[in-house]
């Protein structure tokens, strides 16, 4: 473990993460490398990165939370979600075959997407607060890839490398946040025409607007907002699944629709 200051290890940490994202070979955790590594510390990581991101041209477009199922907050050891953020970088063109030899150990999860139509922020927001200020909700495919070697993660190493962020597809059919009930929808992870994974919305916090909620009150605290436009991944009520060997992943949602992709080459490391 290397002894140095918080700032230092701040500093550090980001490029760590930084240099295992861009040349694809992971990088050990960083919970292992500093003593005292904490939940905080991980955010000012996760911010470095964004900030230097933002300088060389990356604009901000939102969010996505992880750890909103309670079975993933026991395993992880906390009792409540992250958030990372999503930038126009990170956006894949569903038309266009996604390119696995860009990533690590990519995974793949569905997802409802939320996309505001105001600003959102406060302490105290409820569901329908969420709704009012939703502009349409549709489904999504997150792509994510810990920078870690080996996804061998704890929860300040996943907040510091941006929440395991790496791609967002996001499907074309936009559903009014009230057209239906929104809590309880069936949800399907296929990969190669086969189901791998089922669930429900419910399992996103009671109901994934409770997510948005949820981030809105944790950027309050730093006096900061979601802002109109913003699109808000709220958590996966499924599993994570691996694409490596996989020609095409599809995530449906029913009432919101279905979103496919397909993939070309494999990960750039091998054997994971």
């Amino acid at each position: 473990m290397t002894q140095s200051s918080p700032s230092a290890n701040i500093t550090a940490g980001a490029h760590a993460l930084a240099t295992a994202e861009a040349e694809r070979r992971p990088t050990d955790p960083l919970t292992e490398r500093f003593p005292d590594f904490t939940l905080p510390d991980a955010y000012r990581v996760q911010q470095a990165n964004i900030e230097a991101r933002v300088a060389r041209g990356a604009r901000i477009i939102g969010h996505k939370i992880g750890l909103t199922a309670r079975a993933m907050q026991e395993l992880f050891g906390v009792n409540e979600p992250d958030y990372g953020h999503l930038l126009d970088t990170m956006v894949h063109d569903s038309a266009q075959p996604l390119d696995l030899s860009e990533m690590i150990d990519p995974q793949v999860e569905v997802e409802p997407g939320f996309v505001l139509s105001r600003a959102l922020s406060g302490p105290d927001l409820t569901v329908d607060d969420v709704l009012d200020a939703t502009e349409y909700v549709c489904v999504c495919l997150e792509i994510i890839d810990s920078r870690i070697v080996d996804w061998r993660i704890k929860v300040q190493d996943t907040v510091a490398d941006n929440g395991s962020s790496a791609r967002v597809i996001i499907g074309a059919e936009k559903v009014a946040p009230r057209a239906f009930s929104l809590q309880d929808l069936p949800t399907t992870l296929e990969l190669d025409g086969v189901v791998v994974e089922r669930g429900r919305t419910s399992a996103i916090l009671g109901h994934p607007a409770n997510g948005v909620a949820w981030l809105a009150k944790a950027l309050s605290a730093f006096d900061m907002k979601l802002e109109a436009g913003a699109l808000v991944l709220p958590g996966t009520c499924t599993r994570s699944r691996r694409l490596a060997g996989f020609k095409e992943a599809t995530g449906r949602i029913e009432g919101l629709g279905s979103i496919r992709i397909t993939t070309c080459n494999q990960p750039f490391v091998r054997g994971l």
